[in-house]
């Protein structure tokens, strides 16, 4: 069986679609956006690629940090509009330094850092082009 991925993905007005990211525990790393050529990148790489809404451009994930994603399962939601990938995550997935991007825990209500940082993003984002 080789059908077209694309086919079955229902892309919003502006031609996105929501992309969660997992590692192969089950841990969500991040959710992020996905285009057609992000989708198609990721495919023929096996290296996660979006796009990204507020510098409007694609993007390799790991290009500036080296915190590649590496993917290894793909599914599809029921209703084709949104795409969860597992993957091998090198390194830290979020911006900020940590593991996850979801390192905030509501709790009680207060909100606590659940994560330690893995690396110093000023050291590694030195113009801010992951962010």
């Amino acid at each position: 069986m080789d059908e077209n991925i694309l086919s079955y993905l229902k892309f919003d007005e502006k031609g996105l679609i929501c992309a969660v990211v997992q590692d192969m525990e089950g841990k969500v790393l991040m959710v992020g956006y996905m285009n057609r050529e992000a989708i198609e990148k990721t495919l023929k790489t096996g290296k996660m690629h979006y796009w990204s809404r507020s510098r409007k451009k694609l993007w390799l994930k790991g290009e500036t940090s080296g915190n590649y994603q590496f993917v290894n399962e793909i599914y599809i939601d029921c209703d084709g509009d949104a795409i969860l990938f597992k993957v091998n995550q090198k390194g830290g997935a979020c911006h900020k330094g940590y593991y996850s991007c979801f390192f905030r825990k509501y709790k009680d209500g207060k909100i606590e850092i659940v994560e330690k940082k893995i690396f110093d993003p000023e050291k590694v984002y030195k113009n801010g082009s992951e962010i």
